[in-house]
């Protein structure tokens, strides 16, 4: 979606706002162990956090498969360790007897908890759901916690990634069945809270309709009632506006710039 000009005012609260997000990631871990059930009814483990230091191979893999450098590789993995162990020792306590629930890598609630508060990917759940599920996990697939590898894919994707790789992951995200076409019924599931509702309206979806139609006559370049990779690769080389016409799924190039800035700082 296109960014409105701001005044130097509320350019300054906006750069505020999303450094104060690069704090809480960098420090995820402050904080989260204050919710707690009683200590006589649980009883916690030592949590499982990845190891200290970023192993060679990996650091190999990473740097021919992402678009980071090493010393920005080696910030996101201190990143990653601080947001599972934040994760872990989060986790709800247990009846004495049963095993701690083991979190190893990023799960669901903390990679919503970054995307809204380091990225402000304030977006409908049902959209946020799908950026997690389409997350590349690699070789591990399926909807399981996010490994350190997958993290870095996929950061390096929606900050770095070039017109091919945006596109694909945007499409993916809107592909709610995984069948290569954003039908009218994903549309309307993608669009339906996305506007406001009047009281007193006889149909308060018949608005949503009509948007979907608008969109589908803009991005659906072989009229066939669907859109396809390719129709959607050629509607949004025409008009880039269209490239989250369904919903946000990637950062503001404000909020990208400003974590990569700050992505090597040490704390």
């Amino acid at each position: 979606m296109s960014e409105k000009k701001q005044d130097p005012q509320v350019s300054m609260a906006a750069s505020f706002i999303a450094m104060r997000g690069v704090r809480i990631f960098l420090n995820a871990g402050k904080g989260a162990t204050e919710k707690r059930t009683s200590p006589t009814r649980s009883r916690r483990t030592k949590a499982a956090v990845p190891g200290n230091k970023l192993q060679l191979n990996v650091m190999e893999i990473l740097l021919k498969n992402t678009r980071f450098a090493k010393n920005e590789l080696e910030a996101l993995f201190l990143m990653y360790r601080r947001l599972v162990a934040a994760a872990q020792a989060a986790a709800p306590a247990t009846v004495v007897g049963q095993p701690v629930p083991k979190i190893e890598g990023i799960d669901q609630n903390t990679f919503r908890d970054v995307m809204h508060n380091t990225f402000d990917l304030v977006t409908e759940d049902v959209v946020l759901d799908r950026v997690w599920l389409t997350w590349d996990r690699g070789a591990n697939g399926g909807e399981g916690a996010l490994k350190f590898e997958a993290w870095a894919r996929g950061l390096s994707v929606i900050l770095r990634g070039n017109d091919e790789e945006r596109r694909a992951h945007c499409f993916a995200v809107y592909d709610l069945n995984g069948d290569g076409y954003i039908t009218r019924d994903e549309m309307f599931a993608l669009l339906k809270n996305s506007l406001l509702k009047q009281p007193g309206d006889e149909d308060p979806d018949e608005g949503v309709r009509d948007l979907v139609e608008l969109v589908l006559k803009k991005m659906d370049v072989d009229k066939d009632g669907k859109v396809s990779v390719e129709d959607y690769r050629a509607a949004v080389e025409q008009e880039p506006l269209l490239l989250e016409a369904f919903g946000q799924c990637l950062p503001s190039k404000r909020h990208s710039a400003t974590f990569l800035k700050n992505l090597t700082i040490k704390p």
